[in-house]
């Protein structure tokens, strides 16, 4: 595990594609102790991502540190940006995509459906291509809500798959899912200092299609 930053409240790493965010064998708090040296260390998860996406977490060392955090996800006040690239061009260069999504555990996926109905959940996110090439869009993302796998639901809904997105887009596409967590800023639990984090997505196909100047700008 990459370790951005580390005190003894919180941990802000960079989690690789296929490792699980929570705490179970071979999760990222259990790469975390081994990265600290200590298997009992205590180590939360605040937030997730799917296990098949990387980047930038925050994970806390304390119960407390957790409660904190956890709030704060909740309420908004952690700010998360994330990189993806689609398949095809979008008609807007930004906007903001709204849909009620429903999440069918049986099957492990989430679906957009046409009106508000039973266990349907609002999904809000705002987008903003940087650049388009060979019939893909690279863009910088900003989630209101927090859905399981919303991103990759809303896109592809559209008809805008994320690249390499088995489950939402090519059944037959390899290789991990074109989606990072590329930027993390927030209110550190106990002292109240902005803190704010930022990780380039690693240099492999697609992102290497794309200037790595694009999602440095800002």
């Amino acid at each position: 595990m990459e370790i951005l930053y580390c005190d003894n409240k919180i941990i802000v790493c960079v989690k690789s594609p296929g490792v699980l965010s929570t705490d179970e064998p071979g999760g990222a708090p259990s790469l975390l102790r081994a990265a600290l040296g200590d298997a009992a260390a205590p180590v939360y998860t605040v937030h997730r991502l799917d296990a098949a996406v990387g980047g930038v977490m925050v994970f806390a060392r304390t119960r407390h540190a957790a409660s904190d955090l956890g709030k704060a996800v909740q309420s908004g006040a952690v700010e998360k940006t994330y990189l993806a690239v689609l398949r095809g061009e979008l008609p807007s260069p930004s906007g903001t995509l709204r849909d009620w999504l429903r999440r069918d555990t049986r099957r492990g996926m989430t679906f957009a459906v046409p009106a508000p109905e039973k266990d349907a959940k609002e999904a809000i996110l705002e987008y903003e291509t940087l650049s388009e090439l060979d019939g893909l869009s690279l863009v910088r993302i900003r989630l209101i809500t927090g859905r399981t796998h919303q991103i990759r639901c809303q896109f592809s809904h559209r008809g805008f798959p994320l690249w390499g997105d088995r489950k939402y887009g090519r059944p037959g596409e390899g290789g991990p899912i074109a989606l990072w967590a590329h930027t993390l800023a927030f209110a550190h639990p106990v002292t109240g200092e902005p803190m704010s984090f930022q990780k380039s997505p690693p240099a492999a196909e697609p992102w290497t299609i794309f200037k790595e100047e694009l999602w440095r700008q800002n």
